[in-house]
């Protein structure tokens, strides 16, 4: 059985979680229970779904529902990094890093989706 992790968009969706970590690490105390939680686990649970999706790959369908599933927590992600740069949590340098991140692992996810029989 092929490993999640030795799929492109796992790494790539890893490493944002990392880099999100690293930077929501400076969010101020009040942001601890709601806009820093809330960008760790969506950038982690596109992470797990993967996983999950990894497992099903024998049911196209279901592997399909979880990709998208990813992408859901992907786009969730997009927009908490936008509220991060409003809120001036991080610097635009660094919301233009993560965005991009983000938007090499949704074309990943969905070139996943697009050719799902390449992983099934």
């Amino acid at each position: 059985m092929s490993s999640y992790k030795n799929l492109i968009a796992y790494k790539k969706a890893f490493e944002l979680a990392l880099k999100i970590h690293a930077v929501s690490r400076q969010f101020p105390v009040d942001e601890k229970y709601s806009l820093t939680d809330l960008i760790r686990r969506s950038s982690r649970s596109v992470c797990a779904n993967l996983s999950e999706a990894n497992s099903r790959r024998k049911y196209k369908d279901y592997f399909i529902s979880k990709l998208h599933d990813c992408l859901s927590e992907n786009g969730e992600t997009e927009v908490w990094l936008d509220f991060s740069l409003s809120f001036n949590y991080i610097l635009p340098v660094e919301h233009a890093e993560l965005i991009a991140l983000n938007v090499e692992v949704g074309k990943l996810l969905n070139f996943m989706i697009n050719n799902s029989d390449k992983f099934l």
